[in-house]
């Protein structure tokens, strides 16, 4: 039913990691296919960019590596710049912002006292009129009953 699979040598792709098809010992159920394992290309090595990258002691004093540090020390200093920049910015955004804020919020208190003492002018002109003014069925059953007591 299960069968043992065979042993196969790693082969290295090109992003320096190898895919083993298949592992010695392994048992695969029937109807279920095998997934490979990655494993890295260069174990010995260090494998990755990092060794790639390094370079001998002796190249620090070559024109191409100062050229090199000099196009880095720049765009690490003009990086560094635009970051300062933009939080400069941001924080004057800030500063508009809460001046903004302080200057609407004293338009609000200034229309809610506007609007308080409106309404107080409101309801006293209205009370004012309701005392001065009789419904329209009493002032005429006054007229007629100070006519026939005549």
């Amino acid at each position: 039913m299960s069968r043992p699979s065979q042993a196969k040598q790693p082969t290295p792709d090109h992003h320096g990691v190898s895919v083993i098809q298949s592992q010695s010992h392994a048992i695969v159920a029937p109807g279920l296919q095998q997934v490979p394992q990655l494993v890295p290309a260069n174990t010995s090595a260090g494998g990755g960019k990092a060794a790639k990258m390094k370079k001998p002691s002796a190249d620090k004093e070559s024109d191409e590596y100062r050229q090199r540090r000099e196009r880095n020390n720049l765009a690490v200093k003009k990086s560094r710049m635009r970051s300062k920049q933009k939080a400069m910015d941001t924080q004057q955004r800030v500063n508009e912002l809460k001046e903004e804020n302080e200057r609407l919020e004293a338009k609000i208190k200034l229309l809610s006292k506007e609007l308080s003492v409106l309404k107080d002018l409101f309801l006293e002109h209205a009370h004012n009129l309701a005392d001065n003014v009789h419904p329209p069925a009493a002032s005429v059953e006054t007229s007629v009953t100070s006519h026939v007591g005549n």
